[in-house]
């Protein structure tokens, strides 16, 4: 990925939470000599080695990862960014984002580790007073459920993380953007009014 120096995210603590947080991921590969990908939440092993998740069976993507390196991408919070914000005319509009991709080679997963990693997504998603969980269904049930996916998980071998937020502009640009965007609804122009307000804070605790 393509990172300028001065977006590129070096603490790791804060790129897992990118991926705990914006968990459902696009995952890359090649099928048959092309370019496939899938769109499926991936799940971060507690020692942070793996990435789990699992195929629908038809999918045919599962049939030829052994040995390739894949790609996932996650997608924080991103919005445009109008040059008409700005003190001056002399500028052109942009995209702010977050992002993270994780590169590493996938072991298809079978038996417990892969209803280790369902009841894991499970746990993840629903709601902590939910009523509804996996060792409630009937084993039978789950077990014929299960003959209809591919588990896996992936090898974290590199990760790489970016966050554009117009930090290479000036404070008071920052304050004049991050104003706009605190007057959308849209949850993305929240949050990344939210991060640049970091950015600001640390530009100014600078001078």
């Amino acid at each position: 990925m393509y990172i300028p120096k001065q977006f590129e995210i070096k603490d790791e603590k804060v790129i897992y939470e990118i991926i705990e947080k914006n968990s459902f991921a696009t995952l890359f590969s090649q099928h048959k000599g092309h370019p496939y990908a899938t769109h499926l939440p991936l799940i971060l092993d507690n020692e942070k080695k793996y990435l789990y998740s699992h195929f629908a069976k038809p999918n045919k993507q599962w049939e030829d990862l052994a040995e390739q390196e894949v790609l996932a991408v996650f997608q924080g919070p991103h919005c445009y960014i109008s040059s008409s914000w700005y003190e001056t005319n002399k500028a052109v509009p942009t995209w702010n984002y977050v992002a993270v991709h994780v590169y590493g080679k996938v072991e298809i997963i079978d038996g417990k580790e892969m209803m280790d990693s369902l009841h894991q997504i499970v746990l993840k998603y629903e709601e902590p007073n939910s009523s509804y969980q996996l060792d409630d269904l009937d084993g039978r049930f789950l077990e014929g459920q299960a003959k209809g996916i591919v588990g896996f998980k992936i090898n974290i071998e590199k990760i790489e993380g970016t966050a554009k937020l117009s930090q290479h502009h000036s404070a008071e640009r920052l304050k004049l953007v991050i104003s706009q965007l605190e007057k959308s609804t849209r949850e993305n122009e929240q949050e990344i009014a939210a991060q640049m307000k970091t950015v600001l804070k640390k530009k100014t605790l600078k001078k």
